[in-house]
């Protein structure tokens, strides 16, 4: 059917009313999902622009104080003061419990010359010293009291008892002719013990006739006297702080194993801290103690601070990656660099968290020795000095901000990843040149006894130290292993400074040139880089717009630092 031409004109206005009043509906929520699309984006733009900002370009965006900052400026100070005053007081106890062995080894030591033989104090050569040497120590034991010069006194053993132990042992049987070159003897080990308390040991022509301390130095391995001693560290009042009581432990072991000829004798004192039982002292000790707890329980909130802080942002790093990684991949259709995701993760945060757990622990543990509840020096010290050194560390992240300072920590990453595999195979010629050392020259040579000074040793070679000593300490009674040793040493030498150190140096030098050529011609941009830039190219046309705006769409940022993401 054909209609008239009037009719299909007036029709076509009609049908085109019609057709946009159908697809009114699709352009228009067509228009609202790109407009909303376009608002999630620039938000999350500028959440993470504001993310990776500076604390000061924070404070110039939203007037945000930067508590952080603030926080690890103050806690550098308070922590380190604790240190040194924690530092000072343990120098005190270690300095006490050193010049309390040296003085137990000229007591009960005999002809102790003051400088230690090898790893033991001294030795002796016959029979008659070895006598004289045991009856020493049980003698000048006895007479404590009233030759001592410190402030030491009988203690009780693991038997409560006071006294002193003497044990030996030896092989069960046997008889040897060396001139004859014949051996019987029974390999199994007896040990006999004694306890000498103080009222025999005030009888002494009864316990030396004793058959116990007659010996048999061909089947004798070892002599062993042991026996506790009292004492009070008194100098720490001068510190106005409260003394520690002290047990000391106290071995002495006449050492025949060798059957050389040569009986080495070793002293080792063990000194435990014990809370005194009464205390009296008048002063101001006590308050001065009170308040450094009261100091120290400041340092735990200081750092209880800035740990919340540091994992409240760990979280809201975690939560913005989540929503970039989401908004990236439904708009590529692509997933996010590994890089890119890392950028999120802010090591300088892990580190001030673990920082701050070690001071909290620490400076718990530093109140307890502080009261005499806990003695462990040792373990504090470790977690202030550690925690200590962590804070200082972290400084550099702010020194990160300027261009000049933060050539360091990127040529430390750039080169950190070569300087590793370069590690691990220069490790493998080490560990093969520290065995060979060790069983070859091991027994002419005192730095290659054991593998942990071996390792020493050749470790202060390749530092250039101690060069010529280890050359002329080599015993001259071989000369295969003579000649072996320089062949090995000057390999050793020349291979690890010459080739091996040197290359180390060119990893880094390389690594550092590599960072100085990118700071100069721009570096490469990742995709989290480019979305940050997203905005820049609409600056122009926001030049009225708000300060806060401004900062948060496009950042002041050098084009030599935009490789590099720095978090607060």
């Amino acid at each position: 059917m054909i209609m008239p031409h009037g009719a299909e004109a007036l029709d076509l206005p009609v049908w085109n009313r019609a057709s946009d009043l159908s697809l009114g509906p699709r352009r228009s929520r067509s228009a609202m999902a790109h407009l909303d699309s376009e608002v999630k984006e620039e938000c999350l733009r500028e959440d993470l622009k504001f993310y990776f900002m500076s604390p000061c370009e924070k404070y110039r965006a939203r007037h945000q104080i930067p508590w952080k900052l603030g926080l690890q400026i103050l806690k550098i100070v308070m922590v380190t003061t604790q240190l040194v005053r924690f530092g000072l007081s343990n120098q005190l106890v270690v300095a006490f419990k050193e010049e309390n062995t040296v003085a137990f080894k000229y007591l009960f030591l005999k002809g102790y010359s003051g400088v230690d033989e090898d790893n033991y104090s001294c030795s002796v050569y016959t029979q008659e010293d070895a006598y004289e040497s045991i009856f020493y120590v049980i003698n000048q034991y006895h007479r404590l009291k009233n030759i001592s010069l410190g402030t030491v006194g009988y203690g009780e053993n693991e038997e409560n008892k006071i006294g002193l132990k003497v044990c030996k042992q030896y092989y069960k049987k046997g008889t040897m002719f060396p001139a004859n070159e014949t051996l019987n003897i029974d390999s199994d080990i007896e040990t006999d013990c004694t306890h000498l308390d103080l009222q025999a040991l005030a009888s002494p022509r009864d316990w030396k006739n004793t058959s116990f301390f007659r010996l048999e130095f061909y089947r004798l391995l070892q002599v062993e006297i042991s026996f506790h001693l009292k004492g009070i560290d008194l100098q720490t009042i001068l510190s106005r702080e409260l003394p520690d009581c002290y047990i000391f432990q106290n071995t002495i072991i006449f050492d025949n194993k060798a059957h050389s000829g040569k009986i080495k004798i070793y002293f080792d004192s063990d000194a435990h801290i014990e809370e005194c039982k009464e205390l009296n002292i008048s002063g101001s000790v006590q308050k001065n103690t009170q308040y450094v707890l009261v100091f120290d329980a400041f340092v735990i909130v200081i750092c209880s601070a800035s740990l919340i802080l540091c994992t409240r942002s760990i979280v809201l790093a975690l939560s913005l990656r989540k929503r970039f990684l989401s908004f990236f991949l439904e708009k590529y259709k692509r997933r996010v660099c590994d890089a890119d995701q890392w950028e999120f993760i802010n090591g300088w945060y892990v580190l001030v968290i673990i920082s701050d757990l070690m001071t909290i622990i620490g400076s718990i543990l530093k109140m307890e020795i502080k009261v005499k509840n806990l003695t462990n020096y040792d373990l504090c010290s470790i977690l202030l000095g550690t925690s200590t050194l962590l804070v200082w560390v972290g400084v550099i992240r702010y020194l990160g901000y300027f261009q000049k300072y933060n050539v360091l920590i990127l040529t430390m990453q750039a080169s950190l990843p070569k300087v590793l595999r370069f590690c691990a195979c220069a490790g493998m010629i080490y560990l093969g040149y520290t065995f060979c050392g060790w069983i070859v020259l091991g027994p002419y040579h005192n730095k290659f006894v054991a593998l942990n000074t071996v390792s020493e040793c050749l470790f202060s070679l390749v530092n250039g130290d101690d060069m010529f000593a280890t050359f002329a300490q080599i015993q001259q009674k071989s000369i295969m292993v003579w000649v072996f040793s320089r062949l090995y040493l000057y390999s050793f030498i020349s291979l690890f400074i010459y080739m091996i150190l040197s290359l180390f140096i060119a990893l880094i030098t390389d690594s550092y040139d590599t960072i100085k050529k990118y700071q100069q011609n721009g570096f490469p941009e990742t995709d989290l880089q480019e979305f940050l830039k997203g905005c820049s190219s609409r600056e122009e046309y926001q030049a009225e717009s708000s300060a806060f705006l401004s900062c948060i769409c496009c950042l002041k940022r050098k084009g030599s630092d935009d490789h590099l993401i720095l978090t607060n």
